[in-house]
């Protein structure tokens, strides 16, 4: 994983970097932003195709800094993979336990 670099932030609107990432990453960080009601408008783009570093941009309805909901994008998005994760090793498990 790479850096996260905040490049612009005021009280509604948020733009990061994520160095050394590609689509994958930014295109989760922006999905999930959507997901959230207080945001108007969440995507990313990568300026070149040869550097991927995608620049995220998040702004909010004012009711939450963007910082913050970032903050909450991020803590979803690890609760989600832990799910997952756990969803994983009990599959896993179920066959293991099958071939035994």
């Amino acid at each position: 994983m790479g850096r996260l670099k905040i490049k612009k932030v005021d009280e509604k609107s948020v733009e990061i970097e994520l160095e050394g990432e590609d689509h994958s990453m930014a295109n989760l960080i922006a999905k999930y932003a959507l997901r959230n009601p207080h945001t108007k408008f969440a995507a990313y783009n990568v300026p070149h195709p040869l550097i991927a570093n995608p620049i995220i941009q998040i702004v909010t309805d004012g009711t939450i800094h963007p910082l913050d909901l970032l903050e909450q994008v991020l803590k979803e998005i690890l609760a989600d993979i832990e799910k997952f994760k756990e969803s994983v090793e009990k599959a896993f498990n179920e066959v293991s336990e099958k071939g035994s």
